[in-house]
């Protein structure tokens, strides 16, 4: 048995779903006496697969807790939700002086231009440093030391600073709601509450991502550099070689749709873009805007990108030597 190994058999042991033990490893009481068996209290203690859902999700949520008290001390939410405020306060300026409904529009369909850019890498900027970054303050082994999976702080770590991101995100271009609606009326509220959704779908997408580079990573500056090459690679470069692909072959509806479903920026443009019925923005998710894809398979990729990196991650931090 390895040290690792070692390591996370004494931390799965010290958890509480391990204190439910089963017939044959009864414990006597202080009286000599041999407790029931489970099956023999069944009808009046709680099922034990439900206490330990139960406590792993009050870890999970303690863990969540805890990042969310971090970061909104460390200035983070502060800090995004400035950055989304002005840059989105500057869009409208300069694509405020269409009028009517087509141009509310295209002020949504800029602000989805922006998003794209600008929100994978507040995410990724926010979660590269999650597991390797708390590995180097040596909070990460006061953690692991405790009564908690490491899986259990994987997923906290995430969900705490989701919630940090997603409130920038949503008071942020909140604002930018505010000026539409005063702009062209309640009748465009829909048409940008889509694309909030979305900008806090794709959002989360790439904090998952960060995450998972970070569990991996052995040093932050490694995390560092992986993140940019990921933002690069989804916000640049995936987008153009696609456009590229369709423009010189003749592909089936299944091949273009892989190529939205394999980026989370794609779906988020495909999803806004649809629904507002137009291809402003350019680049290959505006030519695909029309294609017919659901709302629903398109929610779906977004969710599929959040909840698969930070489930390999879960799997990863367990081998990870502290």
């Amino acid at each position: 048995m390895t040290e690792t190994d070692s390591a996370e058999t004494r931390s799965d042991a010290l958890h509480p779903d391990a204190a439910v033990f089963s017939a044959g490893d009864e414990e006597p009481t202080d009286d000599g006496e041999t407790p029931p068996s489970p099956s023999a209290t069944s009808g009046v203690t709680e099922n034990p697969t439900v206490e330990g859902v139960r406590g792993a999700l009050r870890h999970v949520f303690v863990v969540a807790v805890t990042e969310y008290r971090l970061a909104v001390r460390s200035r983070w939410a502060l800090a995004l939700t400035g950055l989304f405020v002005v840059f989105g306060g500057m869009m409208l300026t300069f694509s405020g002086s269409a009028v009517g409904p087509e141009g509310a529009e295209r002020v949504v369909a800029s602000l989805t231009s922006l998003a794209a850019y600008l929100i994978p890498l507040a995410a990724l900027a926010l979660g590269y440093d999650a597991v390797v970054g708390r590995e180097d303050e040596g909070w990460l082994a006061v953690m692991f030391s405790l009564p908690v999976r490491r899986s259990e702080v994987v997923a906290g770590t995430y969900l705490g600073r989701l919630t940090v991101l997603a409130g920038a995100t949503v008071l942020g271009f909140g604002f930018s709601g505010v000026l539409i609606v005063r702009e062209f009326g309640l009748g465009e509220w829909p048409s940008f509450l889509g694309f909030l959704v979305g900008a806090v779908g794709a959002g989360a997408a790439f904090l998952a991502i960060a995450v998972l580079l970070s569990t991996v990573a052995r040093e932050k500056t490694h995390a560092l550099g992986a993140a940019l090459l990921v933002w690069v690679w989804f916000v640049l470069v995936h987008d153009l070689i696609a456009l590229g692909v369709v423009a010189a072959f003749e592909l089936p509806d299944a091949v273009l749709s892989a190529l939205v479903f394999s980026n989370p920026v794609s779906a988020f443009r495909v999803l806004v873009l649809s629904g507002l019925g137009t291809t402003a923005g350019g680049g290959f998710t505006a030519v695909l805007a029309g294609s017919g894809l659901s709302t629903a398979s398109l929610a779906a990729a977004l969710a599929a990108w959040c909840v698969a990196p930070i489930a390999v991650a879960a799997r990863l931090v367990r081998r990870r030597r502290l």
